[in-house]
């Protein structure tokens, strides 16, 4: 396996004493694995973060193996991540895409619609902005993986919240029922951030 593409970073996870194990979410070949060297040193600690768009460059010997990953920071998310509200929903979108999407399976279209919310949420004025792209996201994500739903017609943030309290009973059942980790205490802050702009 060797491949080198624009990537999500959706996760990371220590491994060792300064090594990190990422998922990452490229457009052609879905949700990657792969181990990087020296993720939690002093220059990789700021590209290893989920959200963060880098090139990466993934090879392996074989396709049973563990690949190993280097990164090019493409655009950061972190300056974003010491605000409450725009923090909690990046955390929420990426461990929601990390928990819920099998491994080498294409997903254009979530590539996409993630690379959009992201810098919705980074770039929009307020929650206002960003909202309903995120209860769209929610919905296309549970259709993209088998368990229906239309797109909805998202006209104002008391829409978009109605939509993603909605979506909180089909998500637990049926994308984060067979996970270990509770995902969806990252849903309950940001829904709890979200109530009070109403």
């Amino acid at each position: 396996m060797q491949l080198r593409a624009p990537a999500i970073l959706i996760a990371a996870r220590p491994h060792g004493e300064t090594a990190v194990i990422a998922r990452m979410l490229t457009q052609a070949h879905g949700v990657v694995a792969a181990y990087i060297a020296g993720g939690r040193g002093r220059q990789l600690r700021p590209v290893v973060i989920p959200g963060n768009l880098v090139q990466a460059d993934i090879r392996a010997k074989s396709d049973s193996q563990l690949p190993f990953a280097r990164l090019e920071l493409t655009q950061s998310r972190g300056p974003w991540l010491s605000e409450p509200l725009p923090a909690s929903a990046i955390s929420w979108i990426c461990a929601i895409t990390a928990s819920a999407l099998p491994e080498r399976n294409p997903y254009p279209r979530l590539y996409e619609a993630l690379s959009a919310l992201l810098d919705a949420v980074c770039n929009a004025p307020s929650a206002r902005g960003w909202a309903p792209a995120l209860a769209s996201y929610e919905v296309l994500l549970l259709r993209e993986l088998g368990y229906g739903g239309t797109k909805p017609d998202i006209g104002s943030l008391g829409d978009a919240l109605e939509i993603l309290r909605a979506n909180e009973g089909p998500i637990a059942r049926y994308l984060l029922a067979d996970t270990r980790a509770d995902v969806l205490a990252a849903r309950q802050l940001l829904m709890q951030r979200l109530e009070r702009m109403v």
